[in-house]
């Protein structure tokens, strides 16, 4: 029989629940466990929240990986490629691989009246997945394609639509700076809204065949291919899958390669999550520690006895051991009510919310994942576990006769 352990639980879940000194300590540490823990729970849900909405809207815009013709000049006028490329076709059968779409861009001016705005037209084709944008349309809706014509429906953004005073039903008139100059008159049947403003403020959509057209290409042309994988995880490794497949006259980088200040800044925000749960789990720690000390100070007494009766130091640092983890655990137990609780109602109600021109985001975004609460969770246990065992030895220096006396 394990006697450390019962012991530990006679004291631990007694209906007396220690001295008059002893039971405030004891609760405020596992409501100090538990305080801790929600707050790191509600950190890292935010953090991973807040990378995934940023990160899924900078890929809503440009896929995973985007494969073009080599052009250095960093400009929004693509040189065309041919949209019959027999890696492509491979890569469909590739498990790794969600969606293949065609695209070229093209800048020009938007005028009006009044006003005048320099963007990007994104043509698009029917191949072109639109899940993203319908959850992020605020007016109208998508482009129809037509089998024949090319389409003269164009969606536009909010921040654009607020500028120019434009809404879905409005004509827009775009000018293309080339030799000769070009003009397009277009229809808007949309207006989107990510939250992006660097995005938002640059890109309108059209009809690839109007960018074919206003660059003389053919209609097997293209200015690349945009590519959506399913596991954004592996997205280094089939970047590189497709960067091998596309040969010498094709370049294939991946969305962290287009726009690495983006990338590089979310990560930064990982930091802000390790130190707050670092935070945490120290001031968790001391919480314990400082209800250790007082349990073992006033069960001086049967250290003694325990002692005199021929119990080693190491099972009866076992006992003191097994107290606190039982008040870590109940503390963990509040502190995940608590902080999953907190996380589901502001994921389902967004009662706090953000300006959306500073975070991108509307709202404070939440992602609960199961391998984090674990993590958590086991990491807290074994971290806390590991500080006890020191202020536990101050049980070795208690002497059976001086413990008898003390009583």
């Amino acid at each position: 029989m394990n006697y450390e352990l019962f012991i530990a639980r006679r004291i631990a879940f007694s209906k007396e629940g220690g001295t008059f000194i002893s039971r405030p300590i004891i609760r405020i540490a596992m409501a100090g466990v538990a305080l801790g823990f929600a707050v790191m729970l509600i950190a890292i849900a935010v953090v991973t929240g807040f990378k995934k909405e940023i990160r899924d809207k900078v890929i809503g815009f440009g896929a995973h990986i985007q494969v073009s013709n080599y052009d250095e000049n960093n400009s929004y006028e693509t040189k065309p490629i041919s949209i019959h490329q027999p890696f492509i076709n491979q890569l469909k059968k590739d498990p790794e691989i969600l969606h293949i779409q065609t695209f070229a861009t093209k800048a020009g001016i938007v005028k009006t009246k009044t006003e005048i705005e320099g963007v990007v037209a994104k043509g698009i084709g029917k191949d072109f997945d639109w899940d993203f944008f319908k959850s992020k349309l605020k007016e109208g809706r998508i482009i129809q394609f037509k089998d024949t014509l090319r389409s003269n429906e164009v969606i536009i953004s909010a921040s654009l639509s607020r500028k120019l005073n434009l809404h879905s039903g409005d004509d827009l008139i775009m000018y293309f700076i080339q030799q000769p100059p070009r003009v397009r008159k277009f229809k808007i049947c949309g207006v989107y809204e990510t939250g992006l403003e660097e995005f938002d403020n640059l890109y309108l959509f059209c009809d690839l065949a109007q960018i074919q057209k206003l660059n003389d290409w053919t209609f097997d042309q293209a200015g690349g291919y945009e590519i959506t994988i399913r596991d954004f995880n592996q997205l280094d490794a089939v970047g590189n899958k497709v960067y091998q497949s596309a040969g010498s006259d094709l370049n294939a980088k991946t969305i962290k390669e287009i726009y690495p200040q983006i990338f590089d800044w979310l990560d930064l925000q990982n930091i802000n999550a390790i130190i707050i749960i670092t935070l945490m789990i120290v001031v968790a720690g001391m919480n314990l520690i400082s209800a250790l000390l007082i349990i073992i100070l006033e069960r001086v007494n049967m250290i003694g006895t325990l002692k005199a009766m021929g119990a080693a130091n190491v099972s009866i640092r076992k006992v003191f051991v097994y107290i606190s983890g039982f008040l870590l655990i109940r503390g963990l137990l509040v502190g995940n009510v608590l902080g999953i609780g907190l996380c589901l109602l502001q994921q389902h109600f967004q009662w706090v919310s953000l300006d959306q021109s500073s975070y991108y985001i509307s709202h404070v975004p939440i992602s609960l994942e199961l391998i984090h609460i674990l993590l958590l969770n086991t990491g807290t246990v074994l971290i806390c576990i590991l500080m006890l065992l020191l202020p536990s030895l101050i049980v070795t220096r208690i002497s059976p006769i001086q413990a008898i006396r003390y009583s």
